[in-house]
């Protein structure tokens, strides 16, 4: 029973948590009837806590303690990083560092893709993610925005579509009144004039549905290519020749659904013009911190890349990197760099999104319309969401010095041909 009492979980923990390097949050109960859970020195993956006089309940989801317990957010906190919170046997609570905190660096897909909706502070982020993009669709659309109907895929993007829709017709209702504006000031404003101002909108329909509620970012790959051809049913009769098409995903990671399946379905409605347009910036760089995205080959940004070196008559640079892979594997990892941003820093967003709309549409496809992808940048996502700055798997800018080891060994994988091996 002494020994029990005395348990000291921070000093055990604090010892073992020098040899450790990544995004963590680990619960644990203990036979002695003791439990803990303790949260990454950079506060990576997301740790939730709400404590009353009857229950202490942690999630990775602040918005599910909520429901759960019909309480307001904002008597939920956050595991601070670096930090274990102990639950004595007897009731008592401890909060207490156990490792020397880093610079603080959230996951960002945790707010894009993974957490639900609900949660409002999620809900605003994901709302100004697509008002973020609005001047970006604007100026790709130019003249073509007047003849365009706004949709989303899959339902997670649906609160970015929401974004989009009002930041679009905001600015669309901004133009019209400085156009009647002008008129009233020259003397030649009509009804008509006021009456189209009035009717300034944005065209938005549900184009797409999901036939079956799976992800298939996150299905096994030996299912996924069966999965994604049956995923999505289209609504048709709503778009006509000379319309373009705009739909909103919340990120294009492989490409593969794109590829495999909306872009085909999408095509039968025979619109002038498609354009599919991520809330997230294109992922460039593998996950190690708990998003299962190791393998670099099989991103569709590094394909662009890849295919654009090669366009250039550049491939040189492939054996180069990966020789300096190679020399930095050879280092401590504390002074490991990542090499592969090399790759990347040849082009513009823009050209990468334009090779990439160039590899996600279909051999064969029956439709000849226009097919542009359109990334949110990092600015825009900094923007939506400053205090969340874990963004390393579209800047290459890992928060820890083993995201730059697996960047390296990912690289030399795809290079050395043994694309399935896993970089971590």
């Amino acid at each position: 029973k002494t020994v029990s009492a005395a348990l000291d979980i921070p000093r055990l923990l604090k010892k073992a948590a020098q040899y450790w390097d990544g995004g963590y949050v680990f619960a644990s109960l203990i036979g002695n009837g003791d439990a803990f859970i303790c949260r990454d020195p950079a506060g990576i993956r997301p740790a939730f806590i709400y404590i009353d006089d009857e229950v202490i309940a942690c999630a990775s989801e602040r918005g599910a303690l909520a429901n759960v317990f019909n309480v307001d957010p904002d008597d939920i906190q956050q595991v601070a990083p670096g930090h274990v919170v102990v639950i004595k046997r007897d009731g008592t609570i401890q909060d207490a560092e156990f490792t020397t905190p880093i610079e603080t660096r959230q996951c960002t897909f945790e707010r894009i893709y993974f957490s639900r909706g609900n949660d409002p502070l999620i809900y605003n982020q994901r709302k100004r993610l697509g008002a973020n993009l609005a001047p970006r669709v604007m100026k790709v659309l130019g003249e073509d925005i007047d003849r365009s109907f706004f949709s989303y895929i899959p339902n997670t993007a649906e609160t970015c579509f929401l974004g989009l829709l009002e930041a679009v017709g905001g600015a669309l209702r901004s133009l019209e009144a400085d156009v009647i504006w002008n008129k009233i000031r020259d003397g030649s404003v009509t009804r008509t004039d006021l009456t189209k101002l009035n009717h300034t909108r944005v065209k938005a329909e549900l184009i797409a549905h999901k036939d079956q509620r799976l992800r298939t970012f996150i299905t096994h790959d030996a299912a996924r290519r069966d999965l994604v051809t049956h995923i999505y049913d289209i609504t048709r009769g709503l778009i006509e020749k000379d319309d373009t098409l705009v739909v909103v995903d919340d990120s294009i990671v492989r490409g593969t659904t794109l590829r495999e399946s909306i872009i085909t379905s999408l095509s039968q409605l025979n619109p002038k013009r498609i354009a599919v347009v991520s809330s997230a910036p294109p992922i460039m760089y593998p996950d190690c911190y708990g998003i299962d995205m190791s393998q670099i080959g099989k991103f569709i940004a590094f394909e662009a890349a890849v295919a654009l070196t090669k366009e250039r008559n550049n491939e040189s640079l492939f054996a180069d990197i990966a020789r300096q892979c190679e020399e930095q594997a050879k280092l401590p990892v504390s002074e490991m760099k990542n090499v592969v941003k090399e790759l990347y820093e040849q082009f513009s967003l823009k050209e990468i999104s334009c090779k990439i709309a160039d590899l996600v549409r279909p051999k064969g496809l029956g439709w000849s319309g226009q097919l542009d992808i359109i990334y949110q940048d990092v600015d825009g996502l900094r923007a939506a969401m400053p205090e969340y700055t874990g963004d390393w798997y579209f800047t290459g800018d890992y928060p820890t010095p083993g995201g730059n080891a697996v960047v390296n060994r990912a690289y030399l994988h795809w290079y050395n041909g043994d694309e399935s091996k896993r970089a971590y």
